[in-house]
C-alpha cells in the first residue's frame, strides 16, 4: 500500500511566521502536485502486472482419438493403424486414445492395459496442461456414442483450471460428401479374388432407435452408385438380414463377400456376420442357396477410409482458434 504525505506546517502568529510558513509550504505543495499523478499511474499498474505474472497460462494442443474399441485382440491392428496415420498426417503432435465403449475398456484393463473414457482422458489431459483439445470420433455415424462424446466434450470445456477449448471431428458417415467418397472408398477393403456377378454386403452395426440409422439406407443409394452389386445390411434395424438376402436371391447371385461397415473387425463381424449361429448373416445367405464369403478387415485398416476421418480432424484442429 502507498501512502501520499498529508499535513502543513501549522500556521504561525505574526508576518514573518506566516511568510516563514508559506516558504515552506509552496515547494511541498509543488512538489505533492508532481508526485501524485505518477503515484496514481504506479498504483493502476500494478493490479495488471501481478494478473499477468499469475493467472494466464500458455497455450497447449492435443489430440484425442475416440473410438468404440474391441475386446478382440486380431481387430486391433486397425486402430493401429489410425494411429499411424493421424501420426504422419500431425507429426509432433500430442495424440492421446479413449474408448467409448465400457466393455472394450474392461477387456483392456484385465490384459493390464491402459485404458481411459473420453471423460477420463479430457480429465487427464487437463492435468497435463492441455488447453486446447480437438477430439476425433472414429464411430461410423452421428449416432448415440457420437451424441455422448458431443456432450462430455460440451461439459468438460472451461471448467476452472481445465481445458478452454474443446473440438470434435464428425464420424465417417456425416455428410452426402462423406457418403460419396465412402462409397469409393470401400472398394479398397475388397479381395482380388471378387469375380464379377458376386455381390458385397457392408454391414454395420445399426440402431432402431437413434434418428441416425437412417444414415445406413441413405448410404446404399451411393453404394449402388459405385456399384450395382453393393449391398448395405446393419445388425439392428434396416435394411435388415432378411431384407437383403431377400434381395440377393431374387438377383440370382450366388456368392456374396461380407465386409464390416465398423472400424474394426470385432464381435459383432466374427459373430453376427460370419458367425455358424442360424441368425448371422453368413447363416442366412447359406439358407437361400448363397456362398457366404466374409473379410475380417475392419474400415480402420484400409487408409482411403481413414482419410474421411483424417478430414474430419483437420476440420476439428482449425476450429480450436475460432
Amino acid at each position: 500500500m502507498l501512502l501520499v504525505p498529508s499535513g502543513l506546517p501549522a500556521p504561525r502568529r505574526g508576518a514573518l511566521s506566516r511568510a516563514f510558513s508559506r516558504s515552506r509550504t509552496l515547494p511541498l505543495l509543488a512538489a505533492q502536485r508532481l508526485l501524485l499523478p505518477l503515484l496514481l499511474a504506479l498504483c493502476l499498474a500494478l493490479p495488471g502486472a501481478a494478473q499477468a505474472g499469475h493467472g494466464e497460462t500458455s497455450r497447449k494442443d492435443g489430440i484425442l482419438l475416440v473410438a468404440f474399441g474391441t475386446t478382440v485382440e486380431e481387430a486391433r491392428p486397425a486402430l493401429d493403424n489410425i494411429e499411424r496415420l493421424v501420426r504422419a498426417a500431425h507429426p509432433g503432435a500430442e495424440i492421446r486414445w479413449a474408448w467409448s465403449a465400457r466393455k472394450a475398456r474392461a477387456s483392456l484393463i484385465k490384459e493390464g492395459k491402459p485404458t481411459a473414457s473420453p471423460q477420463q482422458a479430457l480429465a487427464d489431459m487437463a492435468e497435463e496442461g492441455f488447453t486446447h483439445v480437438a477430439v476425433q470420433s472414429f464411430h461410423t455415424i452421428t449416432g448415440e456414442e457420437f451424441h455422448g462424446l458431443l456432450a462430455t466434450a460440451q461439459a468438460m470445456e472451461g471448467l476452472p483450471k481445465g481445458l478452454t477449448r474443446i473440438t470434435v471431428g464428425l464420424p465417417l458417415l456425416a455428410s452426402t460428401d462423406d457418403a460419396e467418397s465412402l462409397a469409393v472408398a470401400l472398394k479398397s477393403l475388397l479381395p482380388k479374388e471378387r469375380k464379377p456377378g458376386d455381390a458385397v454386403i457392408f454391414m454395420g452395426h445399426g440402431n432402431p432407435h437413434h434418428p441416425a440409422t437412417l444414415s445406413y439406407p441413405a448410404m446404399q443409394y451411393y453404394l449402388t452408385k459405385a456399384d450395382p452389386l453393393f449391398f448395405i445390411s446393419v445388425v439392428e434395424g434396416s435394411p435388415s438380414f432378411d431384407e437383403v438376402t431377400a434381395s440377393l436371391a431374387a438377383r440370382k447371385v450366388r456368392t456374396a463377400w461380407l465386409v464390416p461397415l465398423m472400424a474394426v473387425a470385432g464381435d459383432h463381424a466374427r459373430n453376427d456376420m460370419a458367425g455358424d449361429e442360424p441368425d448371422s448373416l453368413a447363416s442366412q445367405l447359406r439358407e437361400r442357396g448363397i456362398t457366404p464369403r466374409p473379410v475380417l478387415r475392419g474400415t480402420a485398416s484400409a487408409e482411403p477410409v481413414v482419410s474421411i476421418w483424417l478430414r474430419h480432424l483437420d476440420v476439428a484442429l482449425k476450429q480450436l482458434d475460432q
